[in-house]
């Protein structure tokens, strides 16, 4: 996937952001996720203004973008599918389950597909073992699992 183009606004938006959280104790975290609510996911020309603001270092803030898996340094395709890889799914066929989906989309776990449709995720646990394997499409729980099953859901979702 090559690098997206942040929006033109930006630093606007990026002000209005961080003028929310101006009272808050920490506010790293919760000033990345409402850039990612925002923009779709954090773009690198976020992360100075947000360590200026905040009064942290460049890499502080790079080391929380990068240390939690739900935080996207680049856009997600229009539709999400995340497979639990957990113990109890991968007992349950989630790595199989896992190479279908990979075969079918043509894009390996963490990427999105060049057409932008689909980006394929690996999670360790979406809270759904006795329904293992568990995949979530668009925020959407599906347990029992199955490539059909998964296809058919992003059909119904598109």
């Amino acid at each position: 996937m090559t690098a997206a183009t942040p929006p033109h606004d930006l630093a606007d938006r990026i002000d209005r952001i961080l003028a929310a959280h101006a009272d808050m104790e920490g506010a790293c975290l919760s000033v990345l996720q409402a850039v990612q609510r925002e923009v779709g996911y954090v773009p690198g020309d976020a992360l100075a203004p947000i360590a200026r603001a905040l009064h942290l270092s460049h890499a502080e803030v790079y080391g929380v973008l990068t240390f939690y898996h739900d935080l996207r340094q680049t856009p997600a395709g229009r539709h999400v599918v995340r497979v639990c890889q957990a113990e109890a799914c991968q007992s349950m066929g989630a790595r199989g389950l896992t190479d279908a989906l990979v075969r079918h989309f043509g894009v390996a776990l963490g990427e999105t597909a060049a057409s932008g449709e689909v980006t394929l995720e690996a999670v360790y646990c979406l809270g759904n073992c006795a329904l293992s394997p568990a995949v979530s499409v668009d925020g959407t729980l599906l347990g029992r699992a199955t490539p059909h099953r998964v296809t058919a859901r992003l059909g119904a979702a598109t």
